[in-house]
């Protein structure tokens, strides 16, 4: 029987850089234990796009891996980022890595090449066949230049009882909605976009995984939960306060506008790897102006 453990409030976890540009593991753990302590976090996501994952080597992803399990220590369930547009390549790696610790594994659509519908659709069979975990869709297809259709969404999950939901990021309401009303039983959709969560679960998704939520955490699980629990007239609220964040944060690429709110609450440095840059001074700005209006950045 399919059952899906990721619902509620996760975050897609920033990776955190030192002026020089490595992994700032120290910082990484103190974000970790943050998001577990004052997010309210159902569960969080290792090493999805919010974590600049392509420019990590393969050493520092197993070593960010490490990081997450031991600090997370089992508190809550861990989904794996570890997509790609090589079939082969997918389904060797969930053969052969070390995923102790981990619960699900998220598998975002083949980018670059395009694929068809039936491309999508047998990319993600073979996947589910050699997968030894969980697996949650994500279809981004503003990132992936593919849109993975309700109808190969459903047929998916109706052969494979190992894929328990997907990450909806396409922003099209309506096709969320036919997902939700055509999927088998026990498959949910949630929300990859903080600017449009509640309204997803008002169609009945199961949650969020968050980018925003690593420098707003406890907000964004406020809103989250509170959705969940009916109580949308709480969850609009913090929607609305938070309106311009949700604009700023991805006006000039996630994480650029993500990390630079985290640097202002002193959580990371504003660093990024190339060819990702942090935002413009002008972004910086009105993020900066929009953080101290809601009195959550830090003093100057």
């Amino acid at each position: 029987m399919r059952t899906n453990i990721f619902k509620g409030y996760g975050v897609a976890v920033a990776t955190p850089f030192s002026p020089e540009g490595n992994i700032d593991f120290y910082a990484l753990r103190e974000h970790i234990r943050f998001l577990l302590d004052q997010g309210q976090v159902d569960y969080l996501c290792v090493l999805g796009t919010t974590a600049e994952t392509p420019t990590l080597s393969t050493e520092e992803r197993e070593m960010v891996m490490d990081t997450f399990v031991e600090t997370v220590d089992g508190r809550v369930p861990l989904l794996l980022g570890c997509g790609s547009n090589s079939t082969h390549q997918v389904c060797e790696y969930l053969a052969t890595a070390n995923l102790d610790g981990f619960d699900g594994v998220l598998i975002v659509a083949p980018y670059y090449n395009k694929p068809s519908q039936e491309g999508l659709y047998r990319h993600f069979a073979m996947v589910a066949e050699a997968s030894p975990l969980p697996i949650v869709l994500y279809n981004i297809p503003g990132r992936t230049g593919v849109n993975l259709l309700p109808e190969t969404v459903v047929r998916i999950a109706a052969d494979y009882e190992n894929v328990v939901a997907i990450k909806e990021a396409s922003g099209n309401l309506q096709q969320v909605e036919r997902i939700i009303e055509m999927a088998p039983d026990g498959f949910e959709v949630i929300s990859g976009d903080d600017a449009i969560a509640i309204e997803v679960m008002l169609l009945g998704g199961s949650g969020l995984i968050s980018a925003t939520g690593n420098a707003f955490a406890e907000e964004m699980g406020e809103l989250v939960h509170a959705a969940l629990e009916g109580r949308y007239d709480a969850a609009l609220d913090i929607h609305r306060s938070l309106g311009e964040i949700f604009r700023l944060a991805f006006v000039e690429g996630n994480p650029s506008g993500v990390k630079c709110m985290m640097h202002h609450r002193g959580l990371c440095n504003n660093v990024l790897r190339l060819p990702l840059v942090p935002v413009s001074t002008a972004i910086d700005h009105d993020i900066s102006a929009a953080m101290k209006s809601l009195g959550t950045a830090m003093q100057e």
